[in-house]
């Protein structure tokens, strides 16, 4: 008797990718700049937004989507910075984001009103590395507390992204770490990869990352 396998995964990603174009073209449509935000946990990845939506908030109209495996902690953070309503997306156990999850939350944001969307993804440099949200980009934060060879160790997730947050550099002068060649590491996997240098704690570096978030909102607009 012949064997049937079906190939459950590829046809998820399929659905996914269909998805992901339908929301894409949706941003795309109402003017709206989308980042996928992805790191490991305790990257600073939420202070960097909760500052971001404290200085440009307003200026640049941001909505934010977050997810977690467990409790809505991070948009709970958050929603203190805005007067948006921030989406939480809690995945139950699943490792991270998927287009149909953002499909929803969109149904919930007011995009006319709306010229940014950060995704903070759930932490983890793995799983969402292959899931295309449609977004325009995503964004790895890590921190100088994880090493140099994070890059490496991670590849997938450096290769897809088109930007890095090196955080927590005010931590340098009590840590051996290496940022030129942290920087080298991820650029052995990606050379087009941008970095920014920030504290997300002390505001180090983020005059830098908000010009390019004003910019960037600036070129999708016209």
């Amino acid at each position: 008797m012949a064997v049937r396998t079906i190939e459950v995964r590829e046809r998820v990603m399929a659905r996914n990718d269909l998805l992901a174009t339908e929301v894409r073209r949706r941003l795309e449509h109402a003017g709206v700049l989308a980042f996928n935000l992805v790191s490991s946990p305790g990257s600073g990845k939420t202070l960097l937004l909760e500052r971001t939506l404290a200085a440009l908030g307003e200026e640049l109209d941001i909505a934010v989507v977050t997810g977690d495996v467990q409790t809505q902690n991070d948009a709970d953070r958050l929603a203190r910075h805005t007067t948006r309503l921030v989406q939480a997306v809690v995945t139950g156990g699943a490792c991270h984001l998927d287009a149909s999850q953002i499909t929803e939350a969109l149904n919930q944001i007011d995009l006319e009103r709306t010229r940014l969307l950060f995704i903070e993804n759930v932490g983890n440099l793995v799983c969402p590395a292959g899931w295309d949200l449609g977004e325009m980009a995503k964004l790895v934060v890590f921190s100088v507390t994880e090493g140099e060879d994070k890059p490496l160790k991670y590849p997938k997730m450096f290769r897809m992204a088109s930007y890095a947050v090196l955080n927590k550099i005010d931590l340098l002068p009590h840590l051996d770490f290496d940022v030129e060649l942290a920087i080298a590491n991820a650029r052995e996997i990606n050379p087009a990869l941008r970095f920014f240098r920030t504290s997300a704690r002390t505001g180090e570096g983020l005059p830098e990352w908000f010009d390019f978030l004003k910019s960037s909102v600036a070129q999708a607009v016209g």
